[in-house]
């Protein structure tokens, strides 16, 4: 019995050793925003984001173009261009709210 429980117990070692990390999309939106040169800390960056879909959801930003000021709003002066806002709210729909990236389409 000892050795049909070690038996069995090796294939799932194994299996739980070689699954995959789970990627952590705060991170992963972190270093997408350092490729358009937006940085700040990561954690109040993304829940800038994820504010960002809650208020599109909610009715309190009626367009691309409300969501972009807030965001413009809430980032760091020497990173508020409108191109940069625009880039966090495109970055953040993706990470966060991608069922509501049709808005983007509807601001060209």
């Amino acid at each position: 019995m000892k050795r049909l429980i070690a038996a069995m117990a090796t294939p799932v070692a194994a299996l739980v050793l070689a699954a995959p990390a789970q990627a952590d999309p705060d991170t992963d939106f972190a270093n997408e925003l350092h490729t358009y040169g937006i940085y700040g800390q990561k954690d109040y960056n993304a829940w800038i984001g994820k504010i960002t879909c809650k208020r599109q959801r909610n009715g309190v930003d009626k367009s691309a173009h409300d969501s972009a000021q807030f965001v413009q709003n809430q980032l760091e002066r020497s990173q508020n261009s409108t191109e940069q806002s625009y880039q966090f709210l495109a970055a953040a729909m993706r990470f966060y709210c991608p069922d509501l990236l049709p808005i983007l389409d509807q601001a060209r």
